[in-house]
């Protein structure tokens, strides 16, 4: 995975490409846009703290058929995503700030998205919540995978045997205080 402060191009297919790969990572926040594979177990060991009794990770993998809207495609090959590379790291620190407001015992707390061509079986996200107990663990991740969806200016192609589309579900971002909080969340 990038290091932090990294920038560069890369190339979205189609003869494009995204501006900037971003990465901003400190003590307790790492947020990222890539092309480079995701490590689920780097992400788990940097969001392991000693007064953190639950990490939570939830990875997003690219699988064979898409269900979106009620649309079914089966035979999805590979997907490609791109983003407004400079608005996705700021997307990414509004989540975390509305989680930590919610969730006051979030220790650790990382988002991390592969942008260019993934393949089936690889993860093209990365949610990653430490926190004192589980509840809050689960309950942040849960949050803060949907308010990426929601929020981040990230759009998913997906090419399938005889095709390929925008993915089905794309909506305008929302900002990350108007995502609702999990069912039964406290919060």
């Amino acid at each position: 995975m990038p290091k932090s402060g990294t920038r560069s191009s890369v190339h979205l297919g189609c003869n494009r490409y995204a501006q900037d790969v971003l990465v901003e990572k400190s003590a307790d926040e790492w947020f990222a846009i890539t092309d480079e594979p995701l490590s689920v177990g780097e992400l788990y060991d940097w969001a392991v703290r000693p007064d953190c009794g639950a990490v939570v990770v939830f990875s997003g993998t690219v699988r064979d058929h898409a269900i979106e809207d009620g649309q079914f495609r089966s035979g999805v090959e590979f997907l490609e995503y791109e983003a407004y590379a400079e608005e996705v790291i700021p997307r990414f620190r509004a989540i975390a700030v509305e989680a930590r407001q919610r969730w006051n015992e979030i220790g650790r707390f990382a988002l991390v998205h592969r942008v260019g061509r993934i393949e089936l079986g690889e993860s093209s996200v990365i949610a990653v919540v430490s926190a004192a107990h589980r509840p809050e663990a689960f309950e942040a991740a849960r949050f803060a995978i949907d308010a990426l969806k929601s929020s981040a200016p990230i759009w998913k192609h997906e090419t399938w045997d005889g095709g390929s589309d925008w993915g089905t579900g794309a909506t305008a971002p929302v900002d990350a205080s108007q995502v609702r909080s999990p069912e039964g969340a406290g919060h």
